[in-house]
């Protein structure tokens, strides 16, 4: 895959754009050489990671999502994709307590992000903590939602999001 005069940089952008034009499997393969090539480049494993992810191989993807958390190199919009991405990707593997714990850090590193805090219930609901899980979508929904109907009953929503089980 390396030619001569070609750097780092203008091998990684060409795999994001073939992963970008739909051609996953040519990008995987190229993100994979450019892996073994700069094992500890944590935006290379990032990058790894997502096109694992893009052909449903997420077992193989998670330890390059690892990989890209474990150093400082990462964007700060990078960061965030790799903890949703190795979040979710723990989750769909069945891996429910660490998919809680990495995104129980993201929410905590990007409160902002209801992306991340739709992830996070999902994880919490399947370790049965619905309660939790209940409590973030309601909240989300009280605060991010265009529908008129929600956000006339706003203040409400919210209130019954800390105790779905309070009664008078």
């Amino acid at each position: 895959m390396r030619t001569s005069g070609t750097t780092r940089d203008e091998l990684l952008a060409r795999a994001v754009r073939l992963r970008e034009q739909g051609h996953h499997e040519d990008a995987r393969q190229q993100l994979m050489e450019l892996a073994g090539q700069y094992p500890e480049d944590c935006e290379v494993a990032y990058q790894t990671a997502w096109a694992h992810d893009v052909l449903g191989l997420e077992a193989e993807a998670v330890p390059f999502y690892e990989r890209s958390l474990n150093g400082s190199g990462l964007s700060t919009e990078d960061r965030r994709g790799a903890l949703l991405g190795l979040g979710s990707t723990y989750r769909t593997l069945g891996q429910y307590a660490k998919a809680v714990s990495t995104l129980r850090q993201a929410v905590k590193e990007y409160p902002d992000d209801g992306a991340l805090q739709t992830f996070l219930a999902m994880a919490l609901f399947n370790v049965d903590d619905h309660h939790e899980a209940m409590r973030i979508l309601l909240t989300l929904l009280a605060t991010t939602s265009e529908d008129s109907n929600v956000r006339r009953y706003q203040r409400a929503i919210q209130h019954y999001a800390q105790d779905l089980n309070a009664t008078v």
